[in-house]
């Protein structure tokens, strides 16, 4: 008998993060700001305190507050590893292995409650009373009023006005933990004003990072909180990839190749960068593939460089693979991959061949027929940006399959899909009610 499920026990929880920075292939370029400064300057002020030094730290193993690691508990982690069994005989796979890492588990559905607390719990024990922060699917939107909700403070969401308009129980999630959320492009702030002028009616995660930005620069005692892309983000995640190599320690296996939707980088970053550290340190070889949207296919067609994080220009320029800060991308029903740039960190790494990309079409048809696929084998929803990184390990797994290749694939189920079965409706059965 094959046993599908692999567990830690909650004293198993890693204790501390893990910082990639000391092991990059070259030094992270630094932010840099074309004008006098005062990007740069800006971003130290509205940033949470401890957040922000964290974007530059020497120090391989960050330690976890121990009140915040009883947070992380108390939110479920750790999470399971699952052997995807059922759907390895769906596929009739002989050589090649499939496992998945479970981030839907959280209290509001998605890996995004990692950095969440984390931010939340620094504010707190700064002073500060609001957090302020964008979000496109929503799947970060919430996870920060939960938990700004469980620090004691207030929440203010400005979320990208193409999903806002369709996701309403989502919007419905938000508010029961009492955070006030605002459609972007929105009359509040003056970079939302000056986007509605511009026509930008579907909205941007750009355009909802300025309103953040602003708003979180003019009320007294608030902070802006970032859901992706920046360093301190990516190393709040790494607690995914760090209780996955334990899990496959103790089935004395190790994966080939890791799979994970990429937008800006979070999970992905999350659930490869303790990996990445074998390849970097150890001598391991890894295929690492981030699964994409050809709506904003940032590692494919765009351009290491340096660039804004935001539409409106209120941050400073950062080196990351761009579309361009003022593309204007399509709608699609997975919106959290639709951002124009990937994080300096994941970047750096795909300048240096360490990452591979696939992009999927605009339509979605492919991503989420692959979920189906894995509802009906494997009995879970997940989120649409999971369904991207389930498409590209089965592409994988049929393609090592067919070559004879014996394989072990892990991918990252970064969120459920409970508040998105419209767009389940919308694409797979061409109606939304």
């Amino acid at each position: 008998m094959e046993i599908d499920r692999v567990d830690l026990e909650p004293d198993e929880l890693p204790k501390h993060w893990y910082n990639i920075l000391p092991d990059l292939p070259e030094p992270l370029p630094k932010p840099k700001d074309p004008g006098d400064g005062s990007r740069l300057k800006f971003l130290e002020e509205v940033l949470i305190p401890q957040c922000y030094k964290q974007e530059y730290l020497e120090d391989r193993y960050i330690q976890i507050p121990d009140e915040l690691w009883e947070m992380y508990i108390h939110a479920g982690r750790p999470r399971p590893l699952y052997r995807a069994l059922r759907l390895e005989r769906r596929l009739k796979l002989k050589r090649v292995k499939l496992f998945y890492k479970r981030e839907d588990l959280s209290p509001t559905g998605s890996h995004k409650v990692n950095t969440a607390l984390a931010q939340a719990y620094y504010a707190s024990k700064a002073g500060i009373e609001t957090l302020v922060t964008e979000t496109g699917a929503g799947q970060w939107g919430t996870a920060l009023s939960y938990a700004a909700r469980l620090n004691g403070l207030d929440a203010v969401v400005f979320w990208v006005r193409s999903v806002y308009n369709w996701k309403k129980d989502r919007r419905t999630f938000m508010k029961l933990y009492g955070a006030k959320v605002y459609a972007s492009p929105s009359r509040v702030t003056e970079a939302g004003r000056q986007g509605l002028k511009r026509g930008e009616k579907e909205g941007s995660l750009g355009l909802a990072i300025s309103e953040g930005l602003e708003y979180a620069s003019k009320k007294p005692n608030s902070a802006y909180a970032l859901g992706s892309v920046l360093n301190h983000v990516l190393l709040h995640q790494t607690i995914i990839g760090l209780e996955t190599k334990k899990q496959f320690e103790k089935i004395d296996m190790y994966p080939d190749v890791i799979v994970a939707c990429l937008g800006g980088g979070s999970n992905f970053g999350g659930i490869s960068l303790p990996f990445m550290h074998d390849v970097l340190k150890k001598g391991k070889r890894i295929r690492f593939v981030a699964s994409q949207s050809m709506a904003a296919p940032n590692l494919i067609k765009g351009e290491y460089r340096y660039d804004y994080g935001d539409t409106a220009e209120y941050t400073p320029m950062l080196k990351m693979y761009t579309l361009g800060h003022k593309v204007r991308m399509p709608p699609i029903k997975a919106d959290g991959l639709r951002y124009h740039a990937a994080a300096p960190i994941i970047s750096l790494l795909r300048h240096h061949n360490l990452i591979d990309a696939v992009a999927y079409p605009i339509d979605e048809m492919a991503v989420f027929e692959a979920a189906r696929l894995f509802v009906e084998t494997e009995g879970w929803l997940p989120a649409p940006e999971s369904s991207y990184a389930i498409r590209a390990a089965i592409d994988l797994a049929l393609e090592y399959e067919k070559k004879g290749q014996e394989k072990i694939i892990l991918m990252n189920i970064s969120g459920h899909g409970f508040l998105d079965l419209y767009a389940y409706r919308k694409i797979l059965y061409g109606r939304g009610r």
